[in-house]
């Protein structure tokens, strides 16, 4: 019982001065993984994907009645979006001589454009209220089951974005080689 009320004390005293790590917890490793994945989850079964130019996926779950019904939000000035139209990650951190891996797993074609601000894509009923981000005029179509790489980004932030799905955003850290993590 001692032991019991001392291990309980220490776990008290660790939690309220915030020096407490539990025994189970590991630490935390940092990602290297330089690659990234253009996702949504578009039901290959709904004809209404067709128009639009259909869905790829095997197997997905998003309607494109859902889909529409997600865009906006009322509590929103601008795109909300399906969150099932992600990249992921969204925040990537690389040297600067890295290639990075992009892979479109979803079931609808996608762009990973960088631009220099964030903003709407070529497709206007999309953008609700966004100005087409001026770099989405030329960017070039990812397929779904395709890849493409991205090198040769200097040191800094660079924002990515889908030129048609103007939701789906990422942002790519370049760090200088062997820079340290603050």
């Amino acid at each position: 019982m001692r032991k019991t009320r001392v291990a309980l004390t220490l776990l008290v005293a660790g939690m309220a001065t915030g020096s407490l790590v539990a025994p189970w917890t590991k630490p935390v490793v940092a990602d290297d993984d330089k690659k990234i994945t253009l996702r949504d989850d578009c039901d290959p079964t709904d004809p209404g994907w067709n128009a639009t130019g259909g869905c790829a996926l095997e197997q997905g779950d998003v309607n494109f009645a859902e889909f529409n019904g997600e865009l906006m939000s009322p509590l929103s000035l601008s795109v909300i979006g399906h969150q099932a139209w992600r990249i992921d990650p969204s925040y990537r951190k690389v040297e600067a001589d890295d290639t990075l891996q992009v892979r479109n797993a979803g079931g609808r074609t996608h762009t990973f454009t960088e631009v220099h601000d964030f903003g709407g894509g070529r497709v206007p009923p999309l953008n609700m209220g966004l100005i087409e981000a001026p770099e989405c005029k030329t960017a070039t179509n990812i397929p779904a089951g395709t890849s493409m790489q991205v090198s040769g980004l200097s040191v800094g932030n660079h924002r990515f974005q889908c030129c048609i799905h103007p939701w789906m955003r990422a942002i790519v850290k370049v760090k200088a080689e062997m820079e340290e993590d603050h």
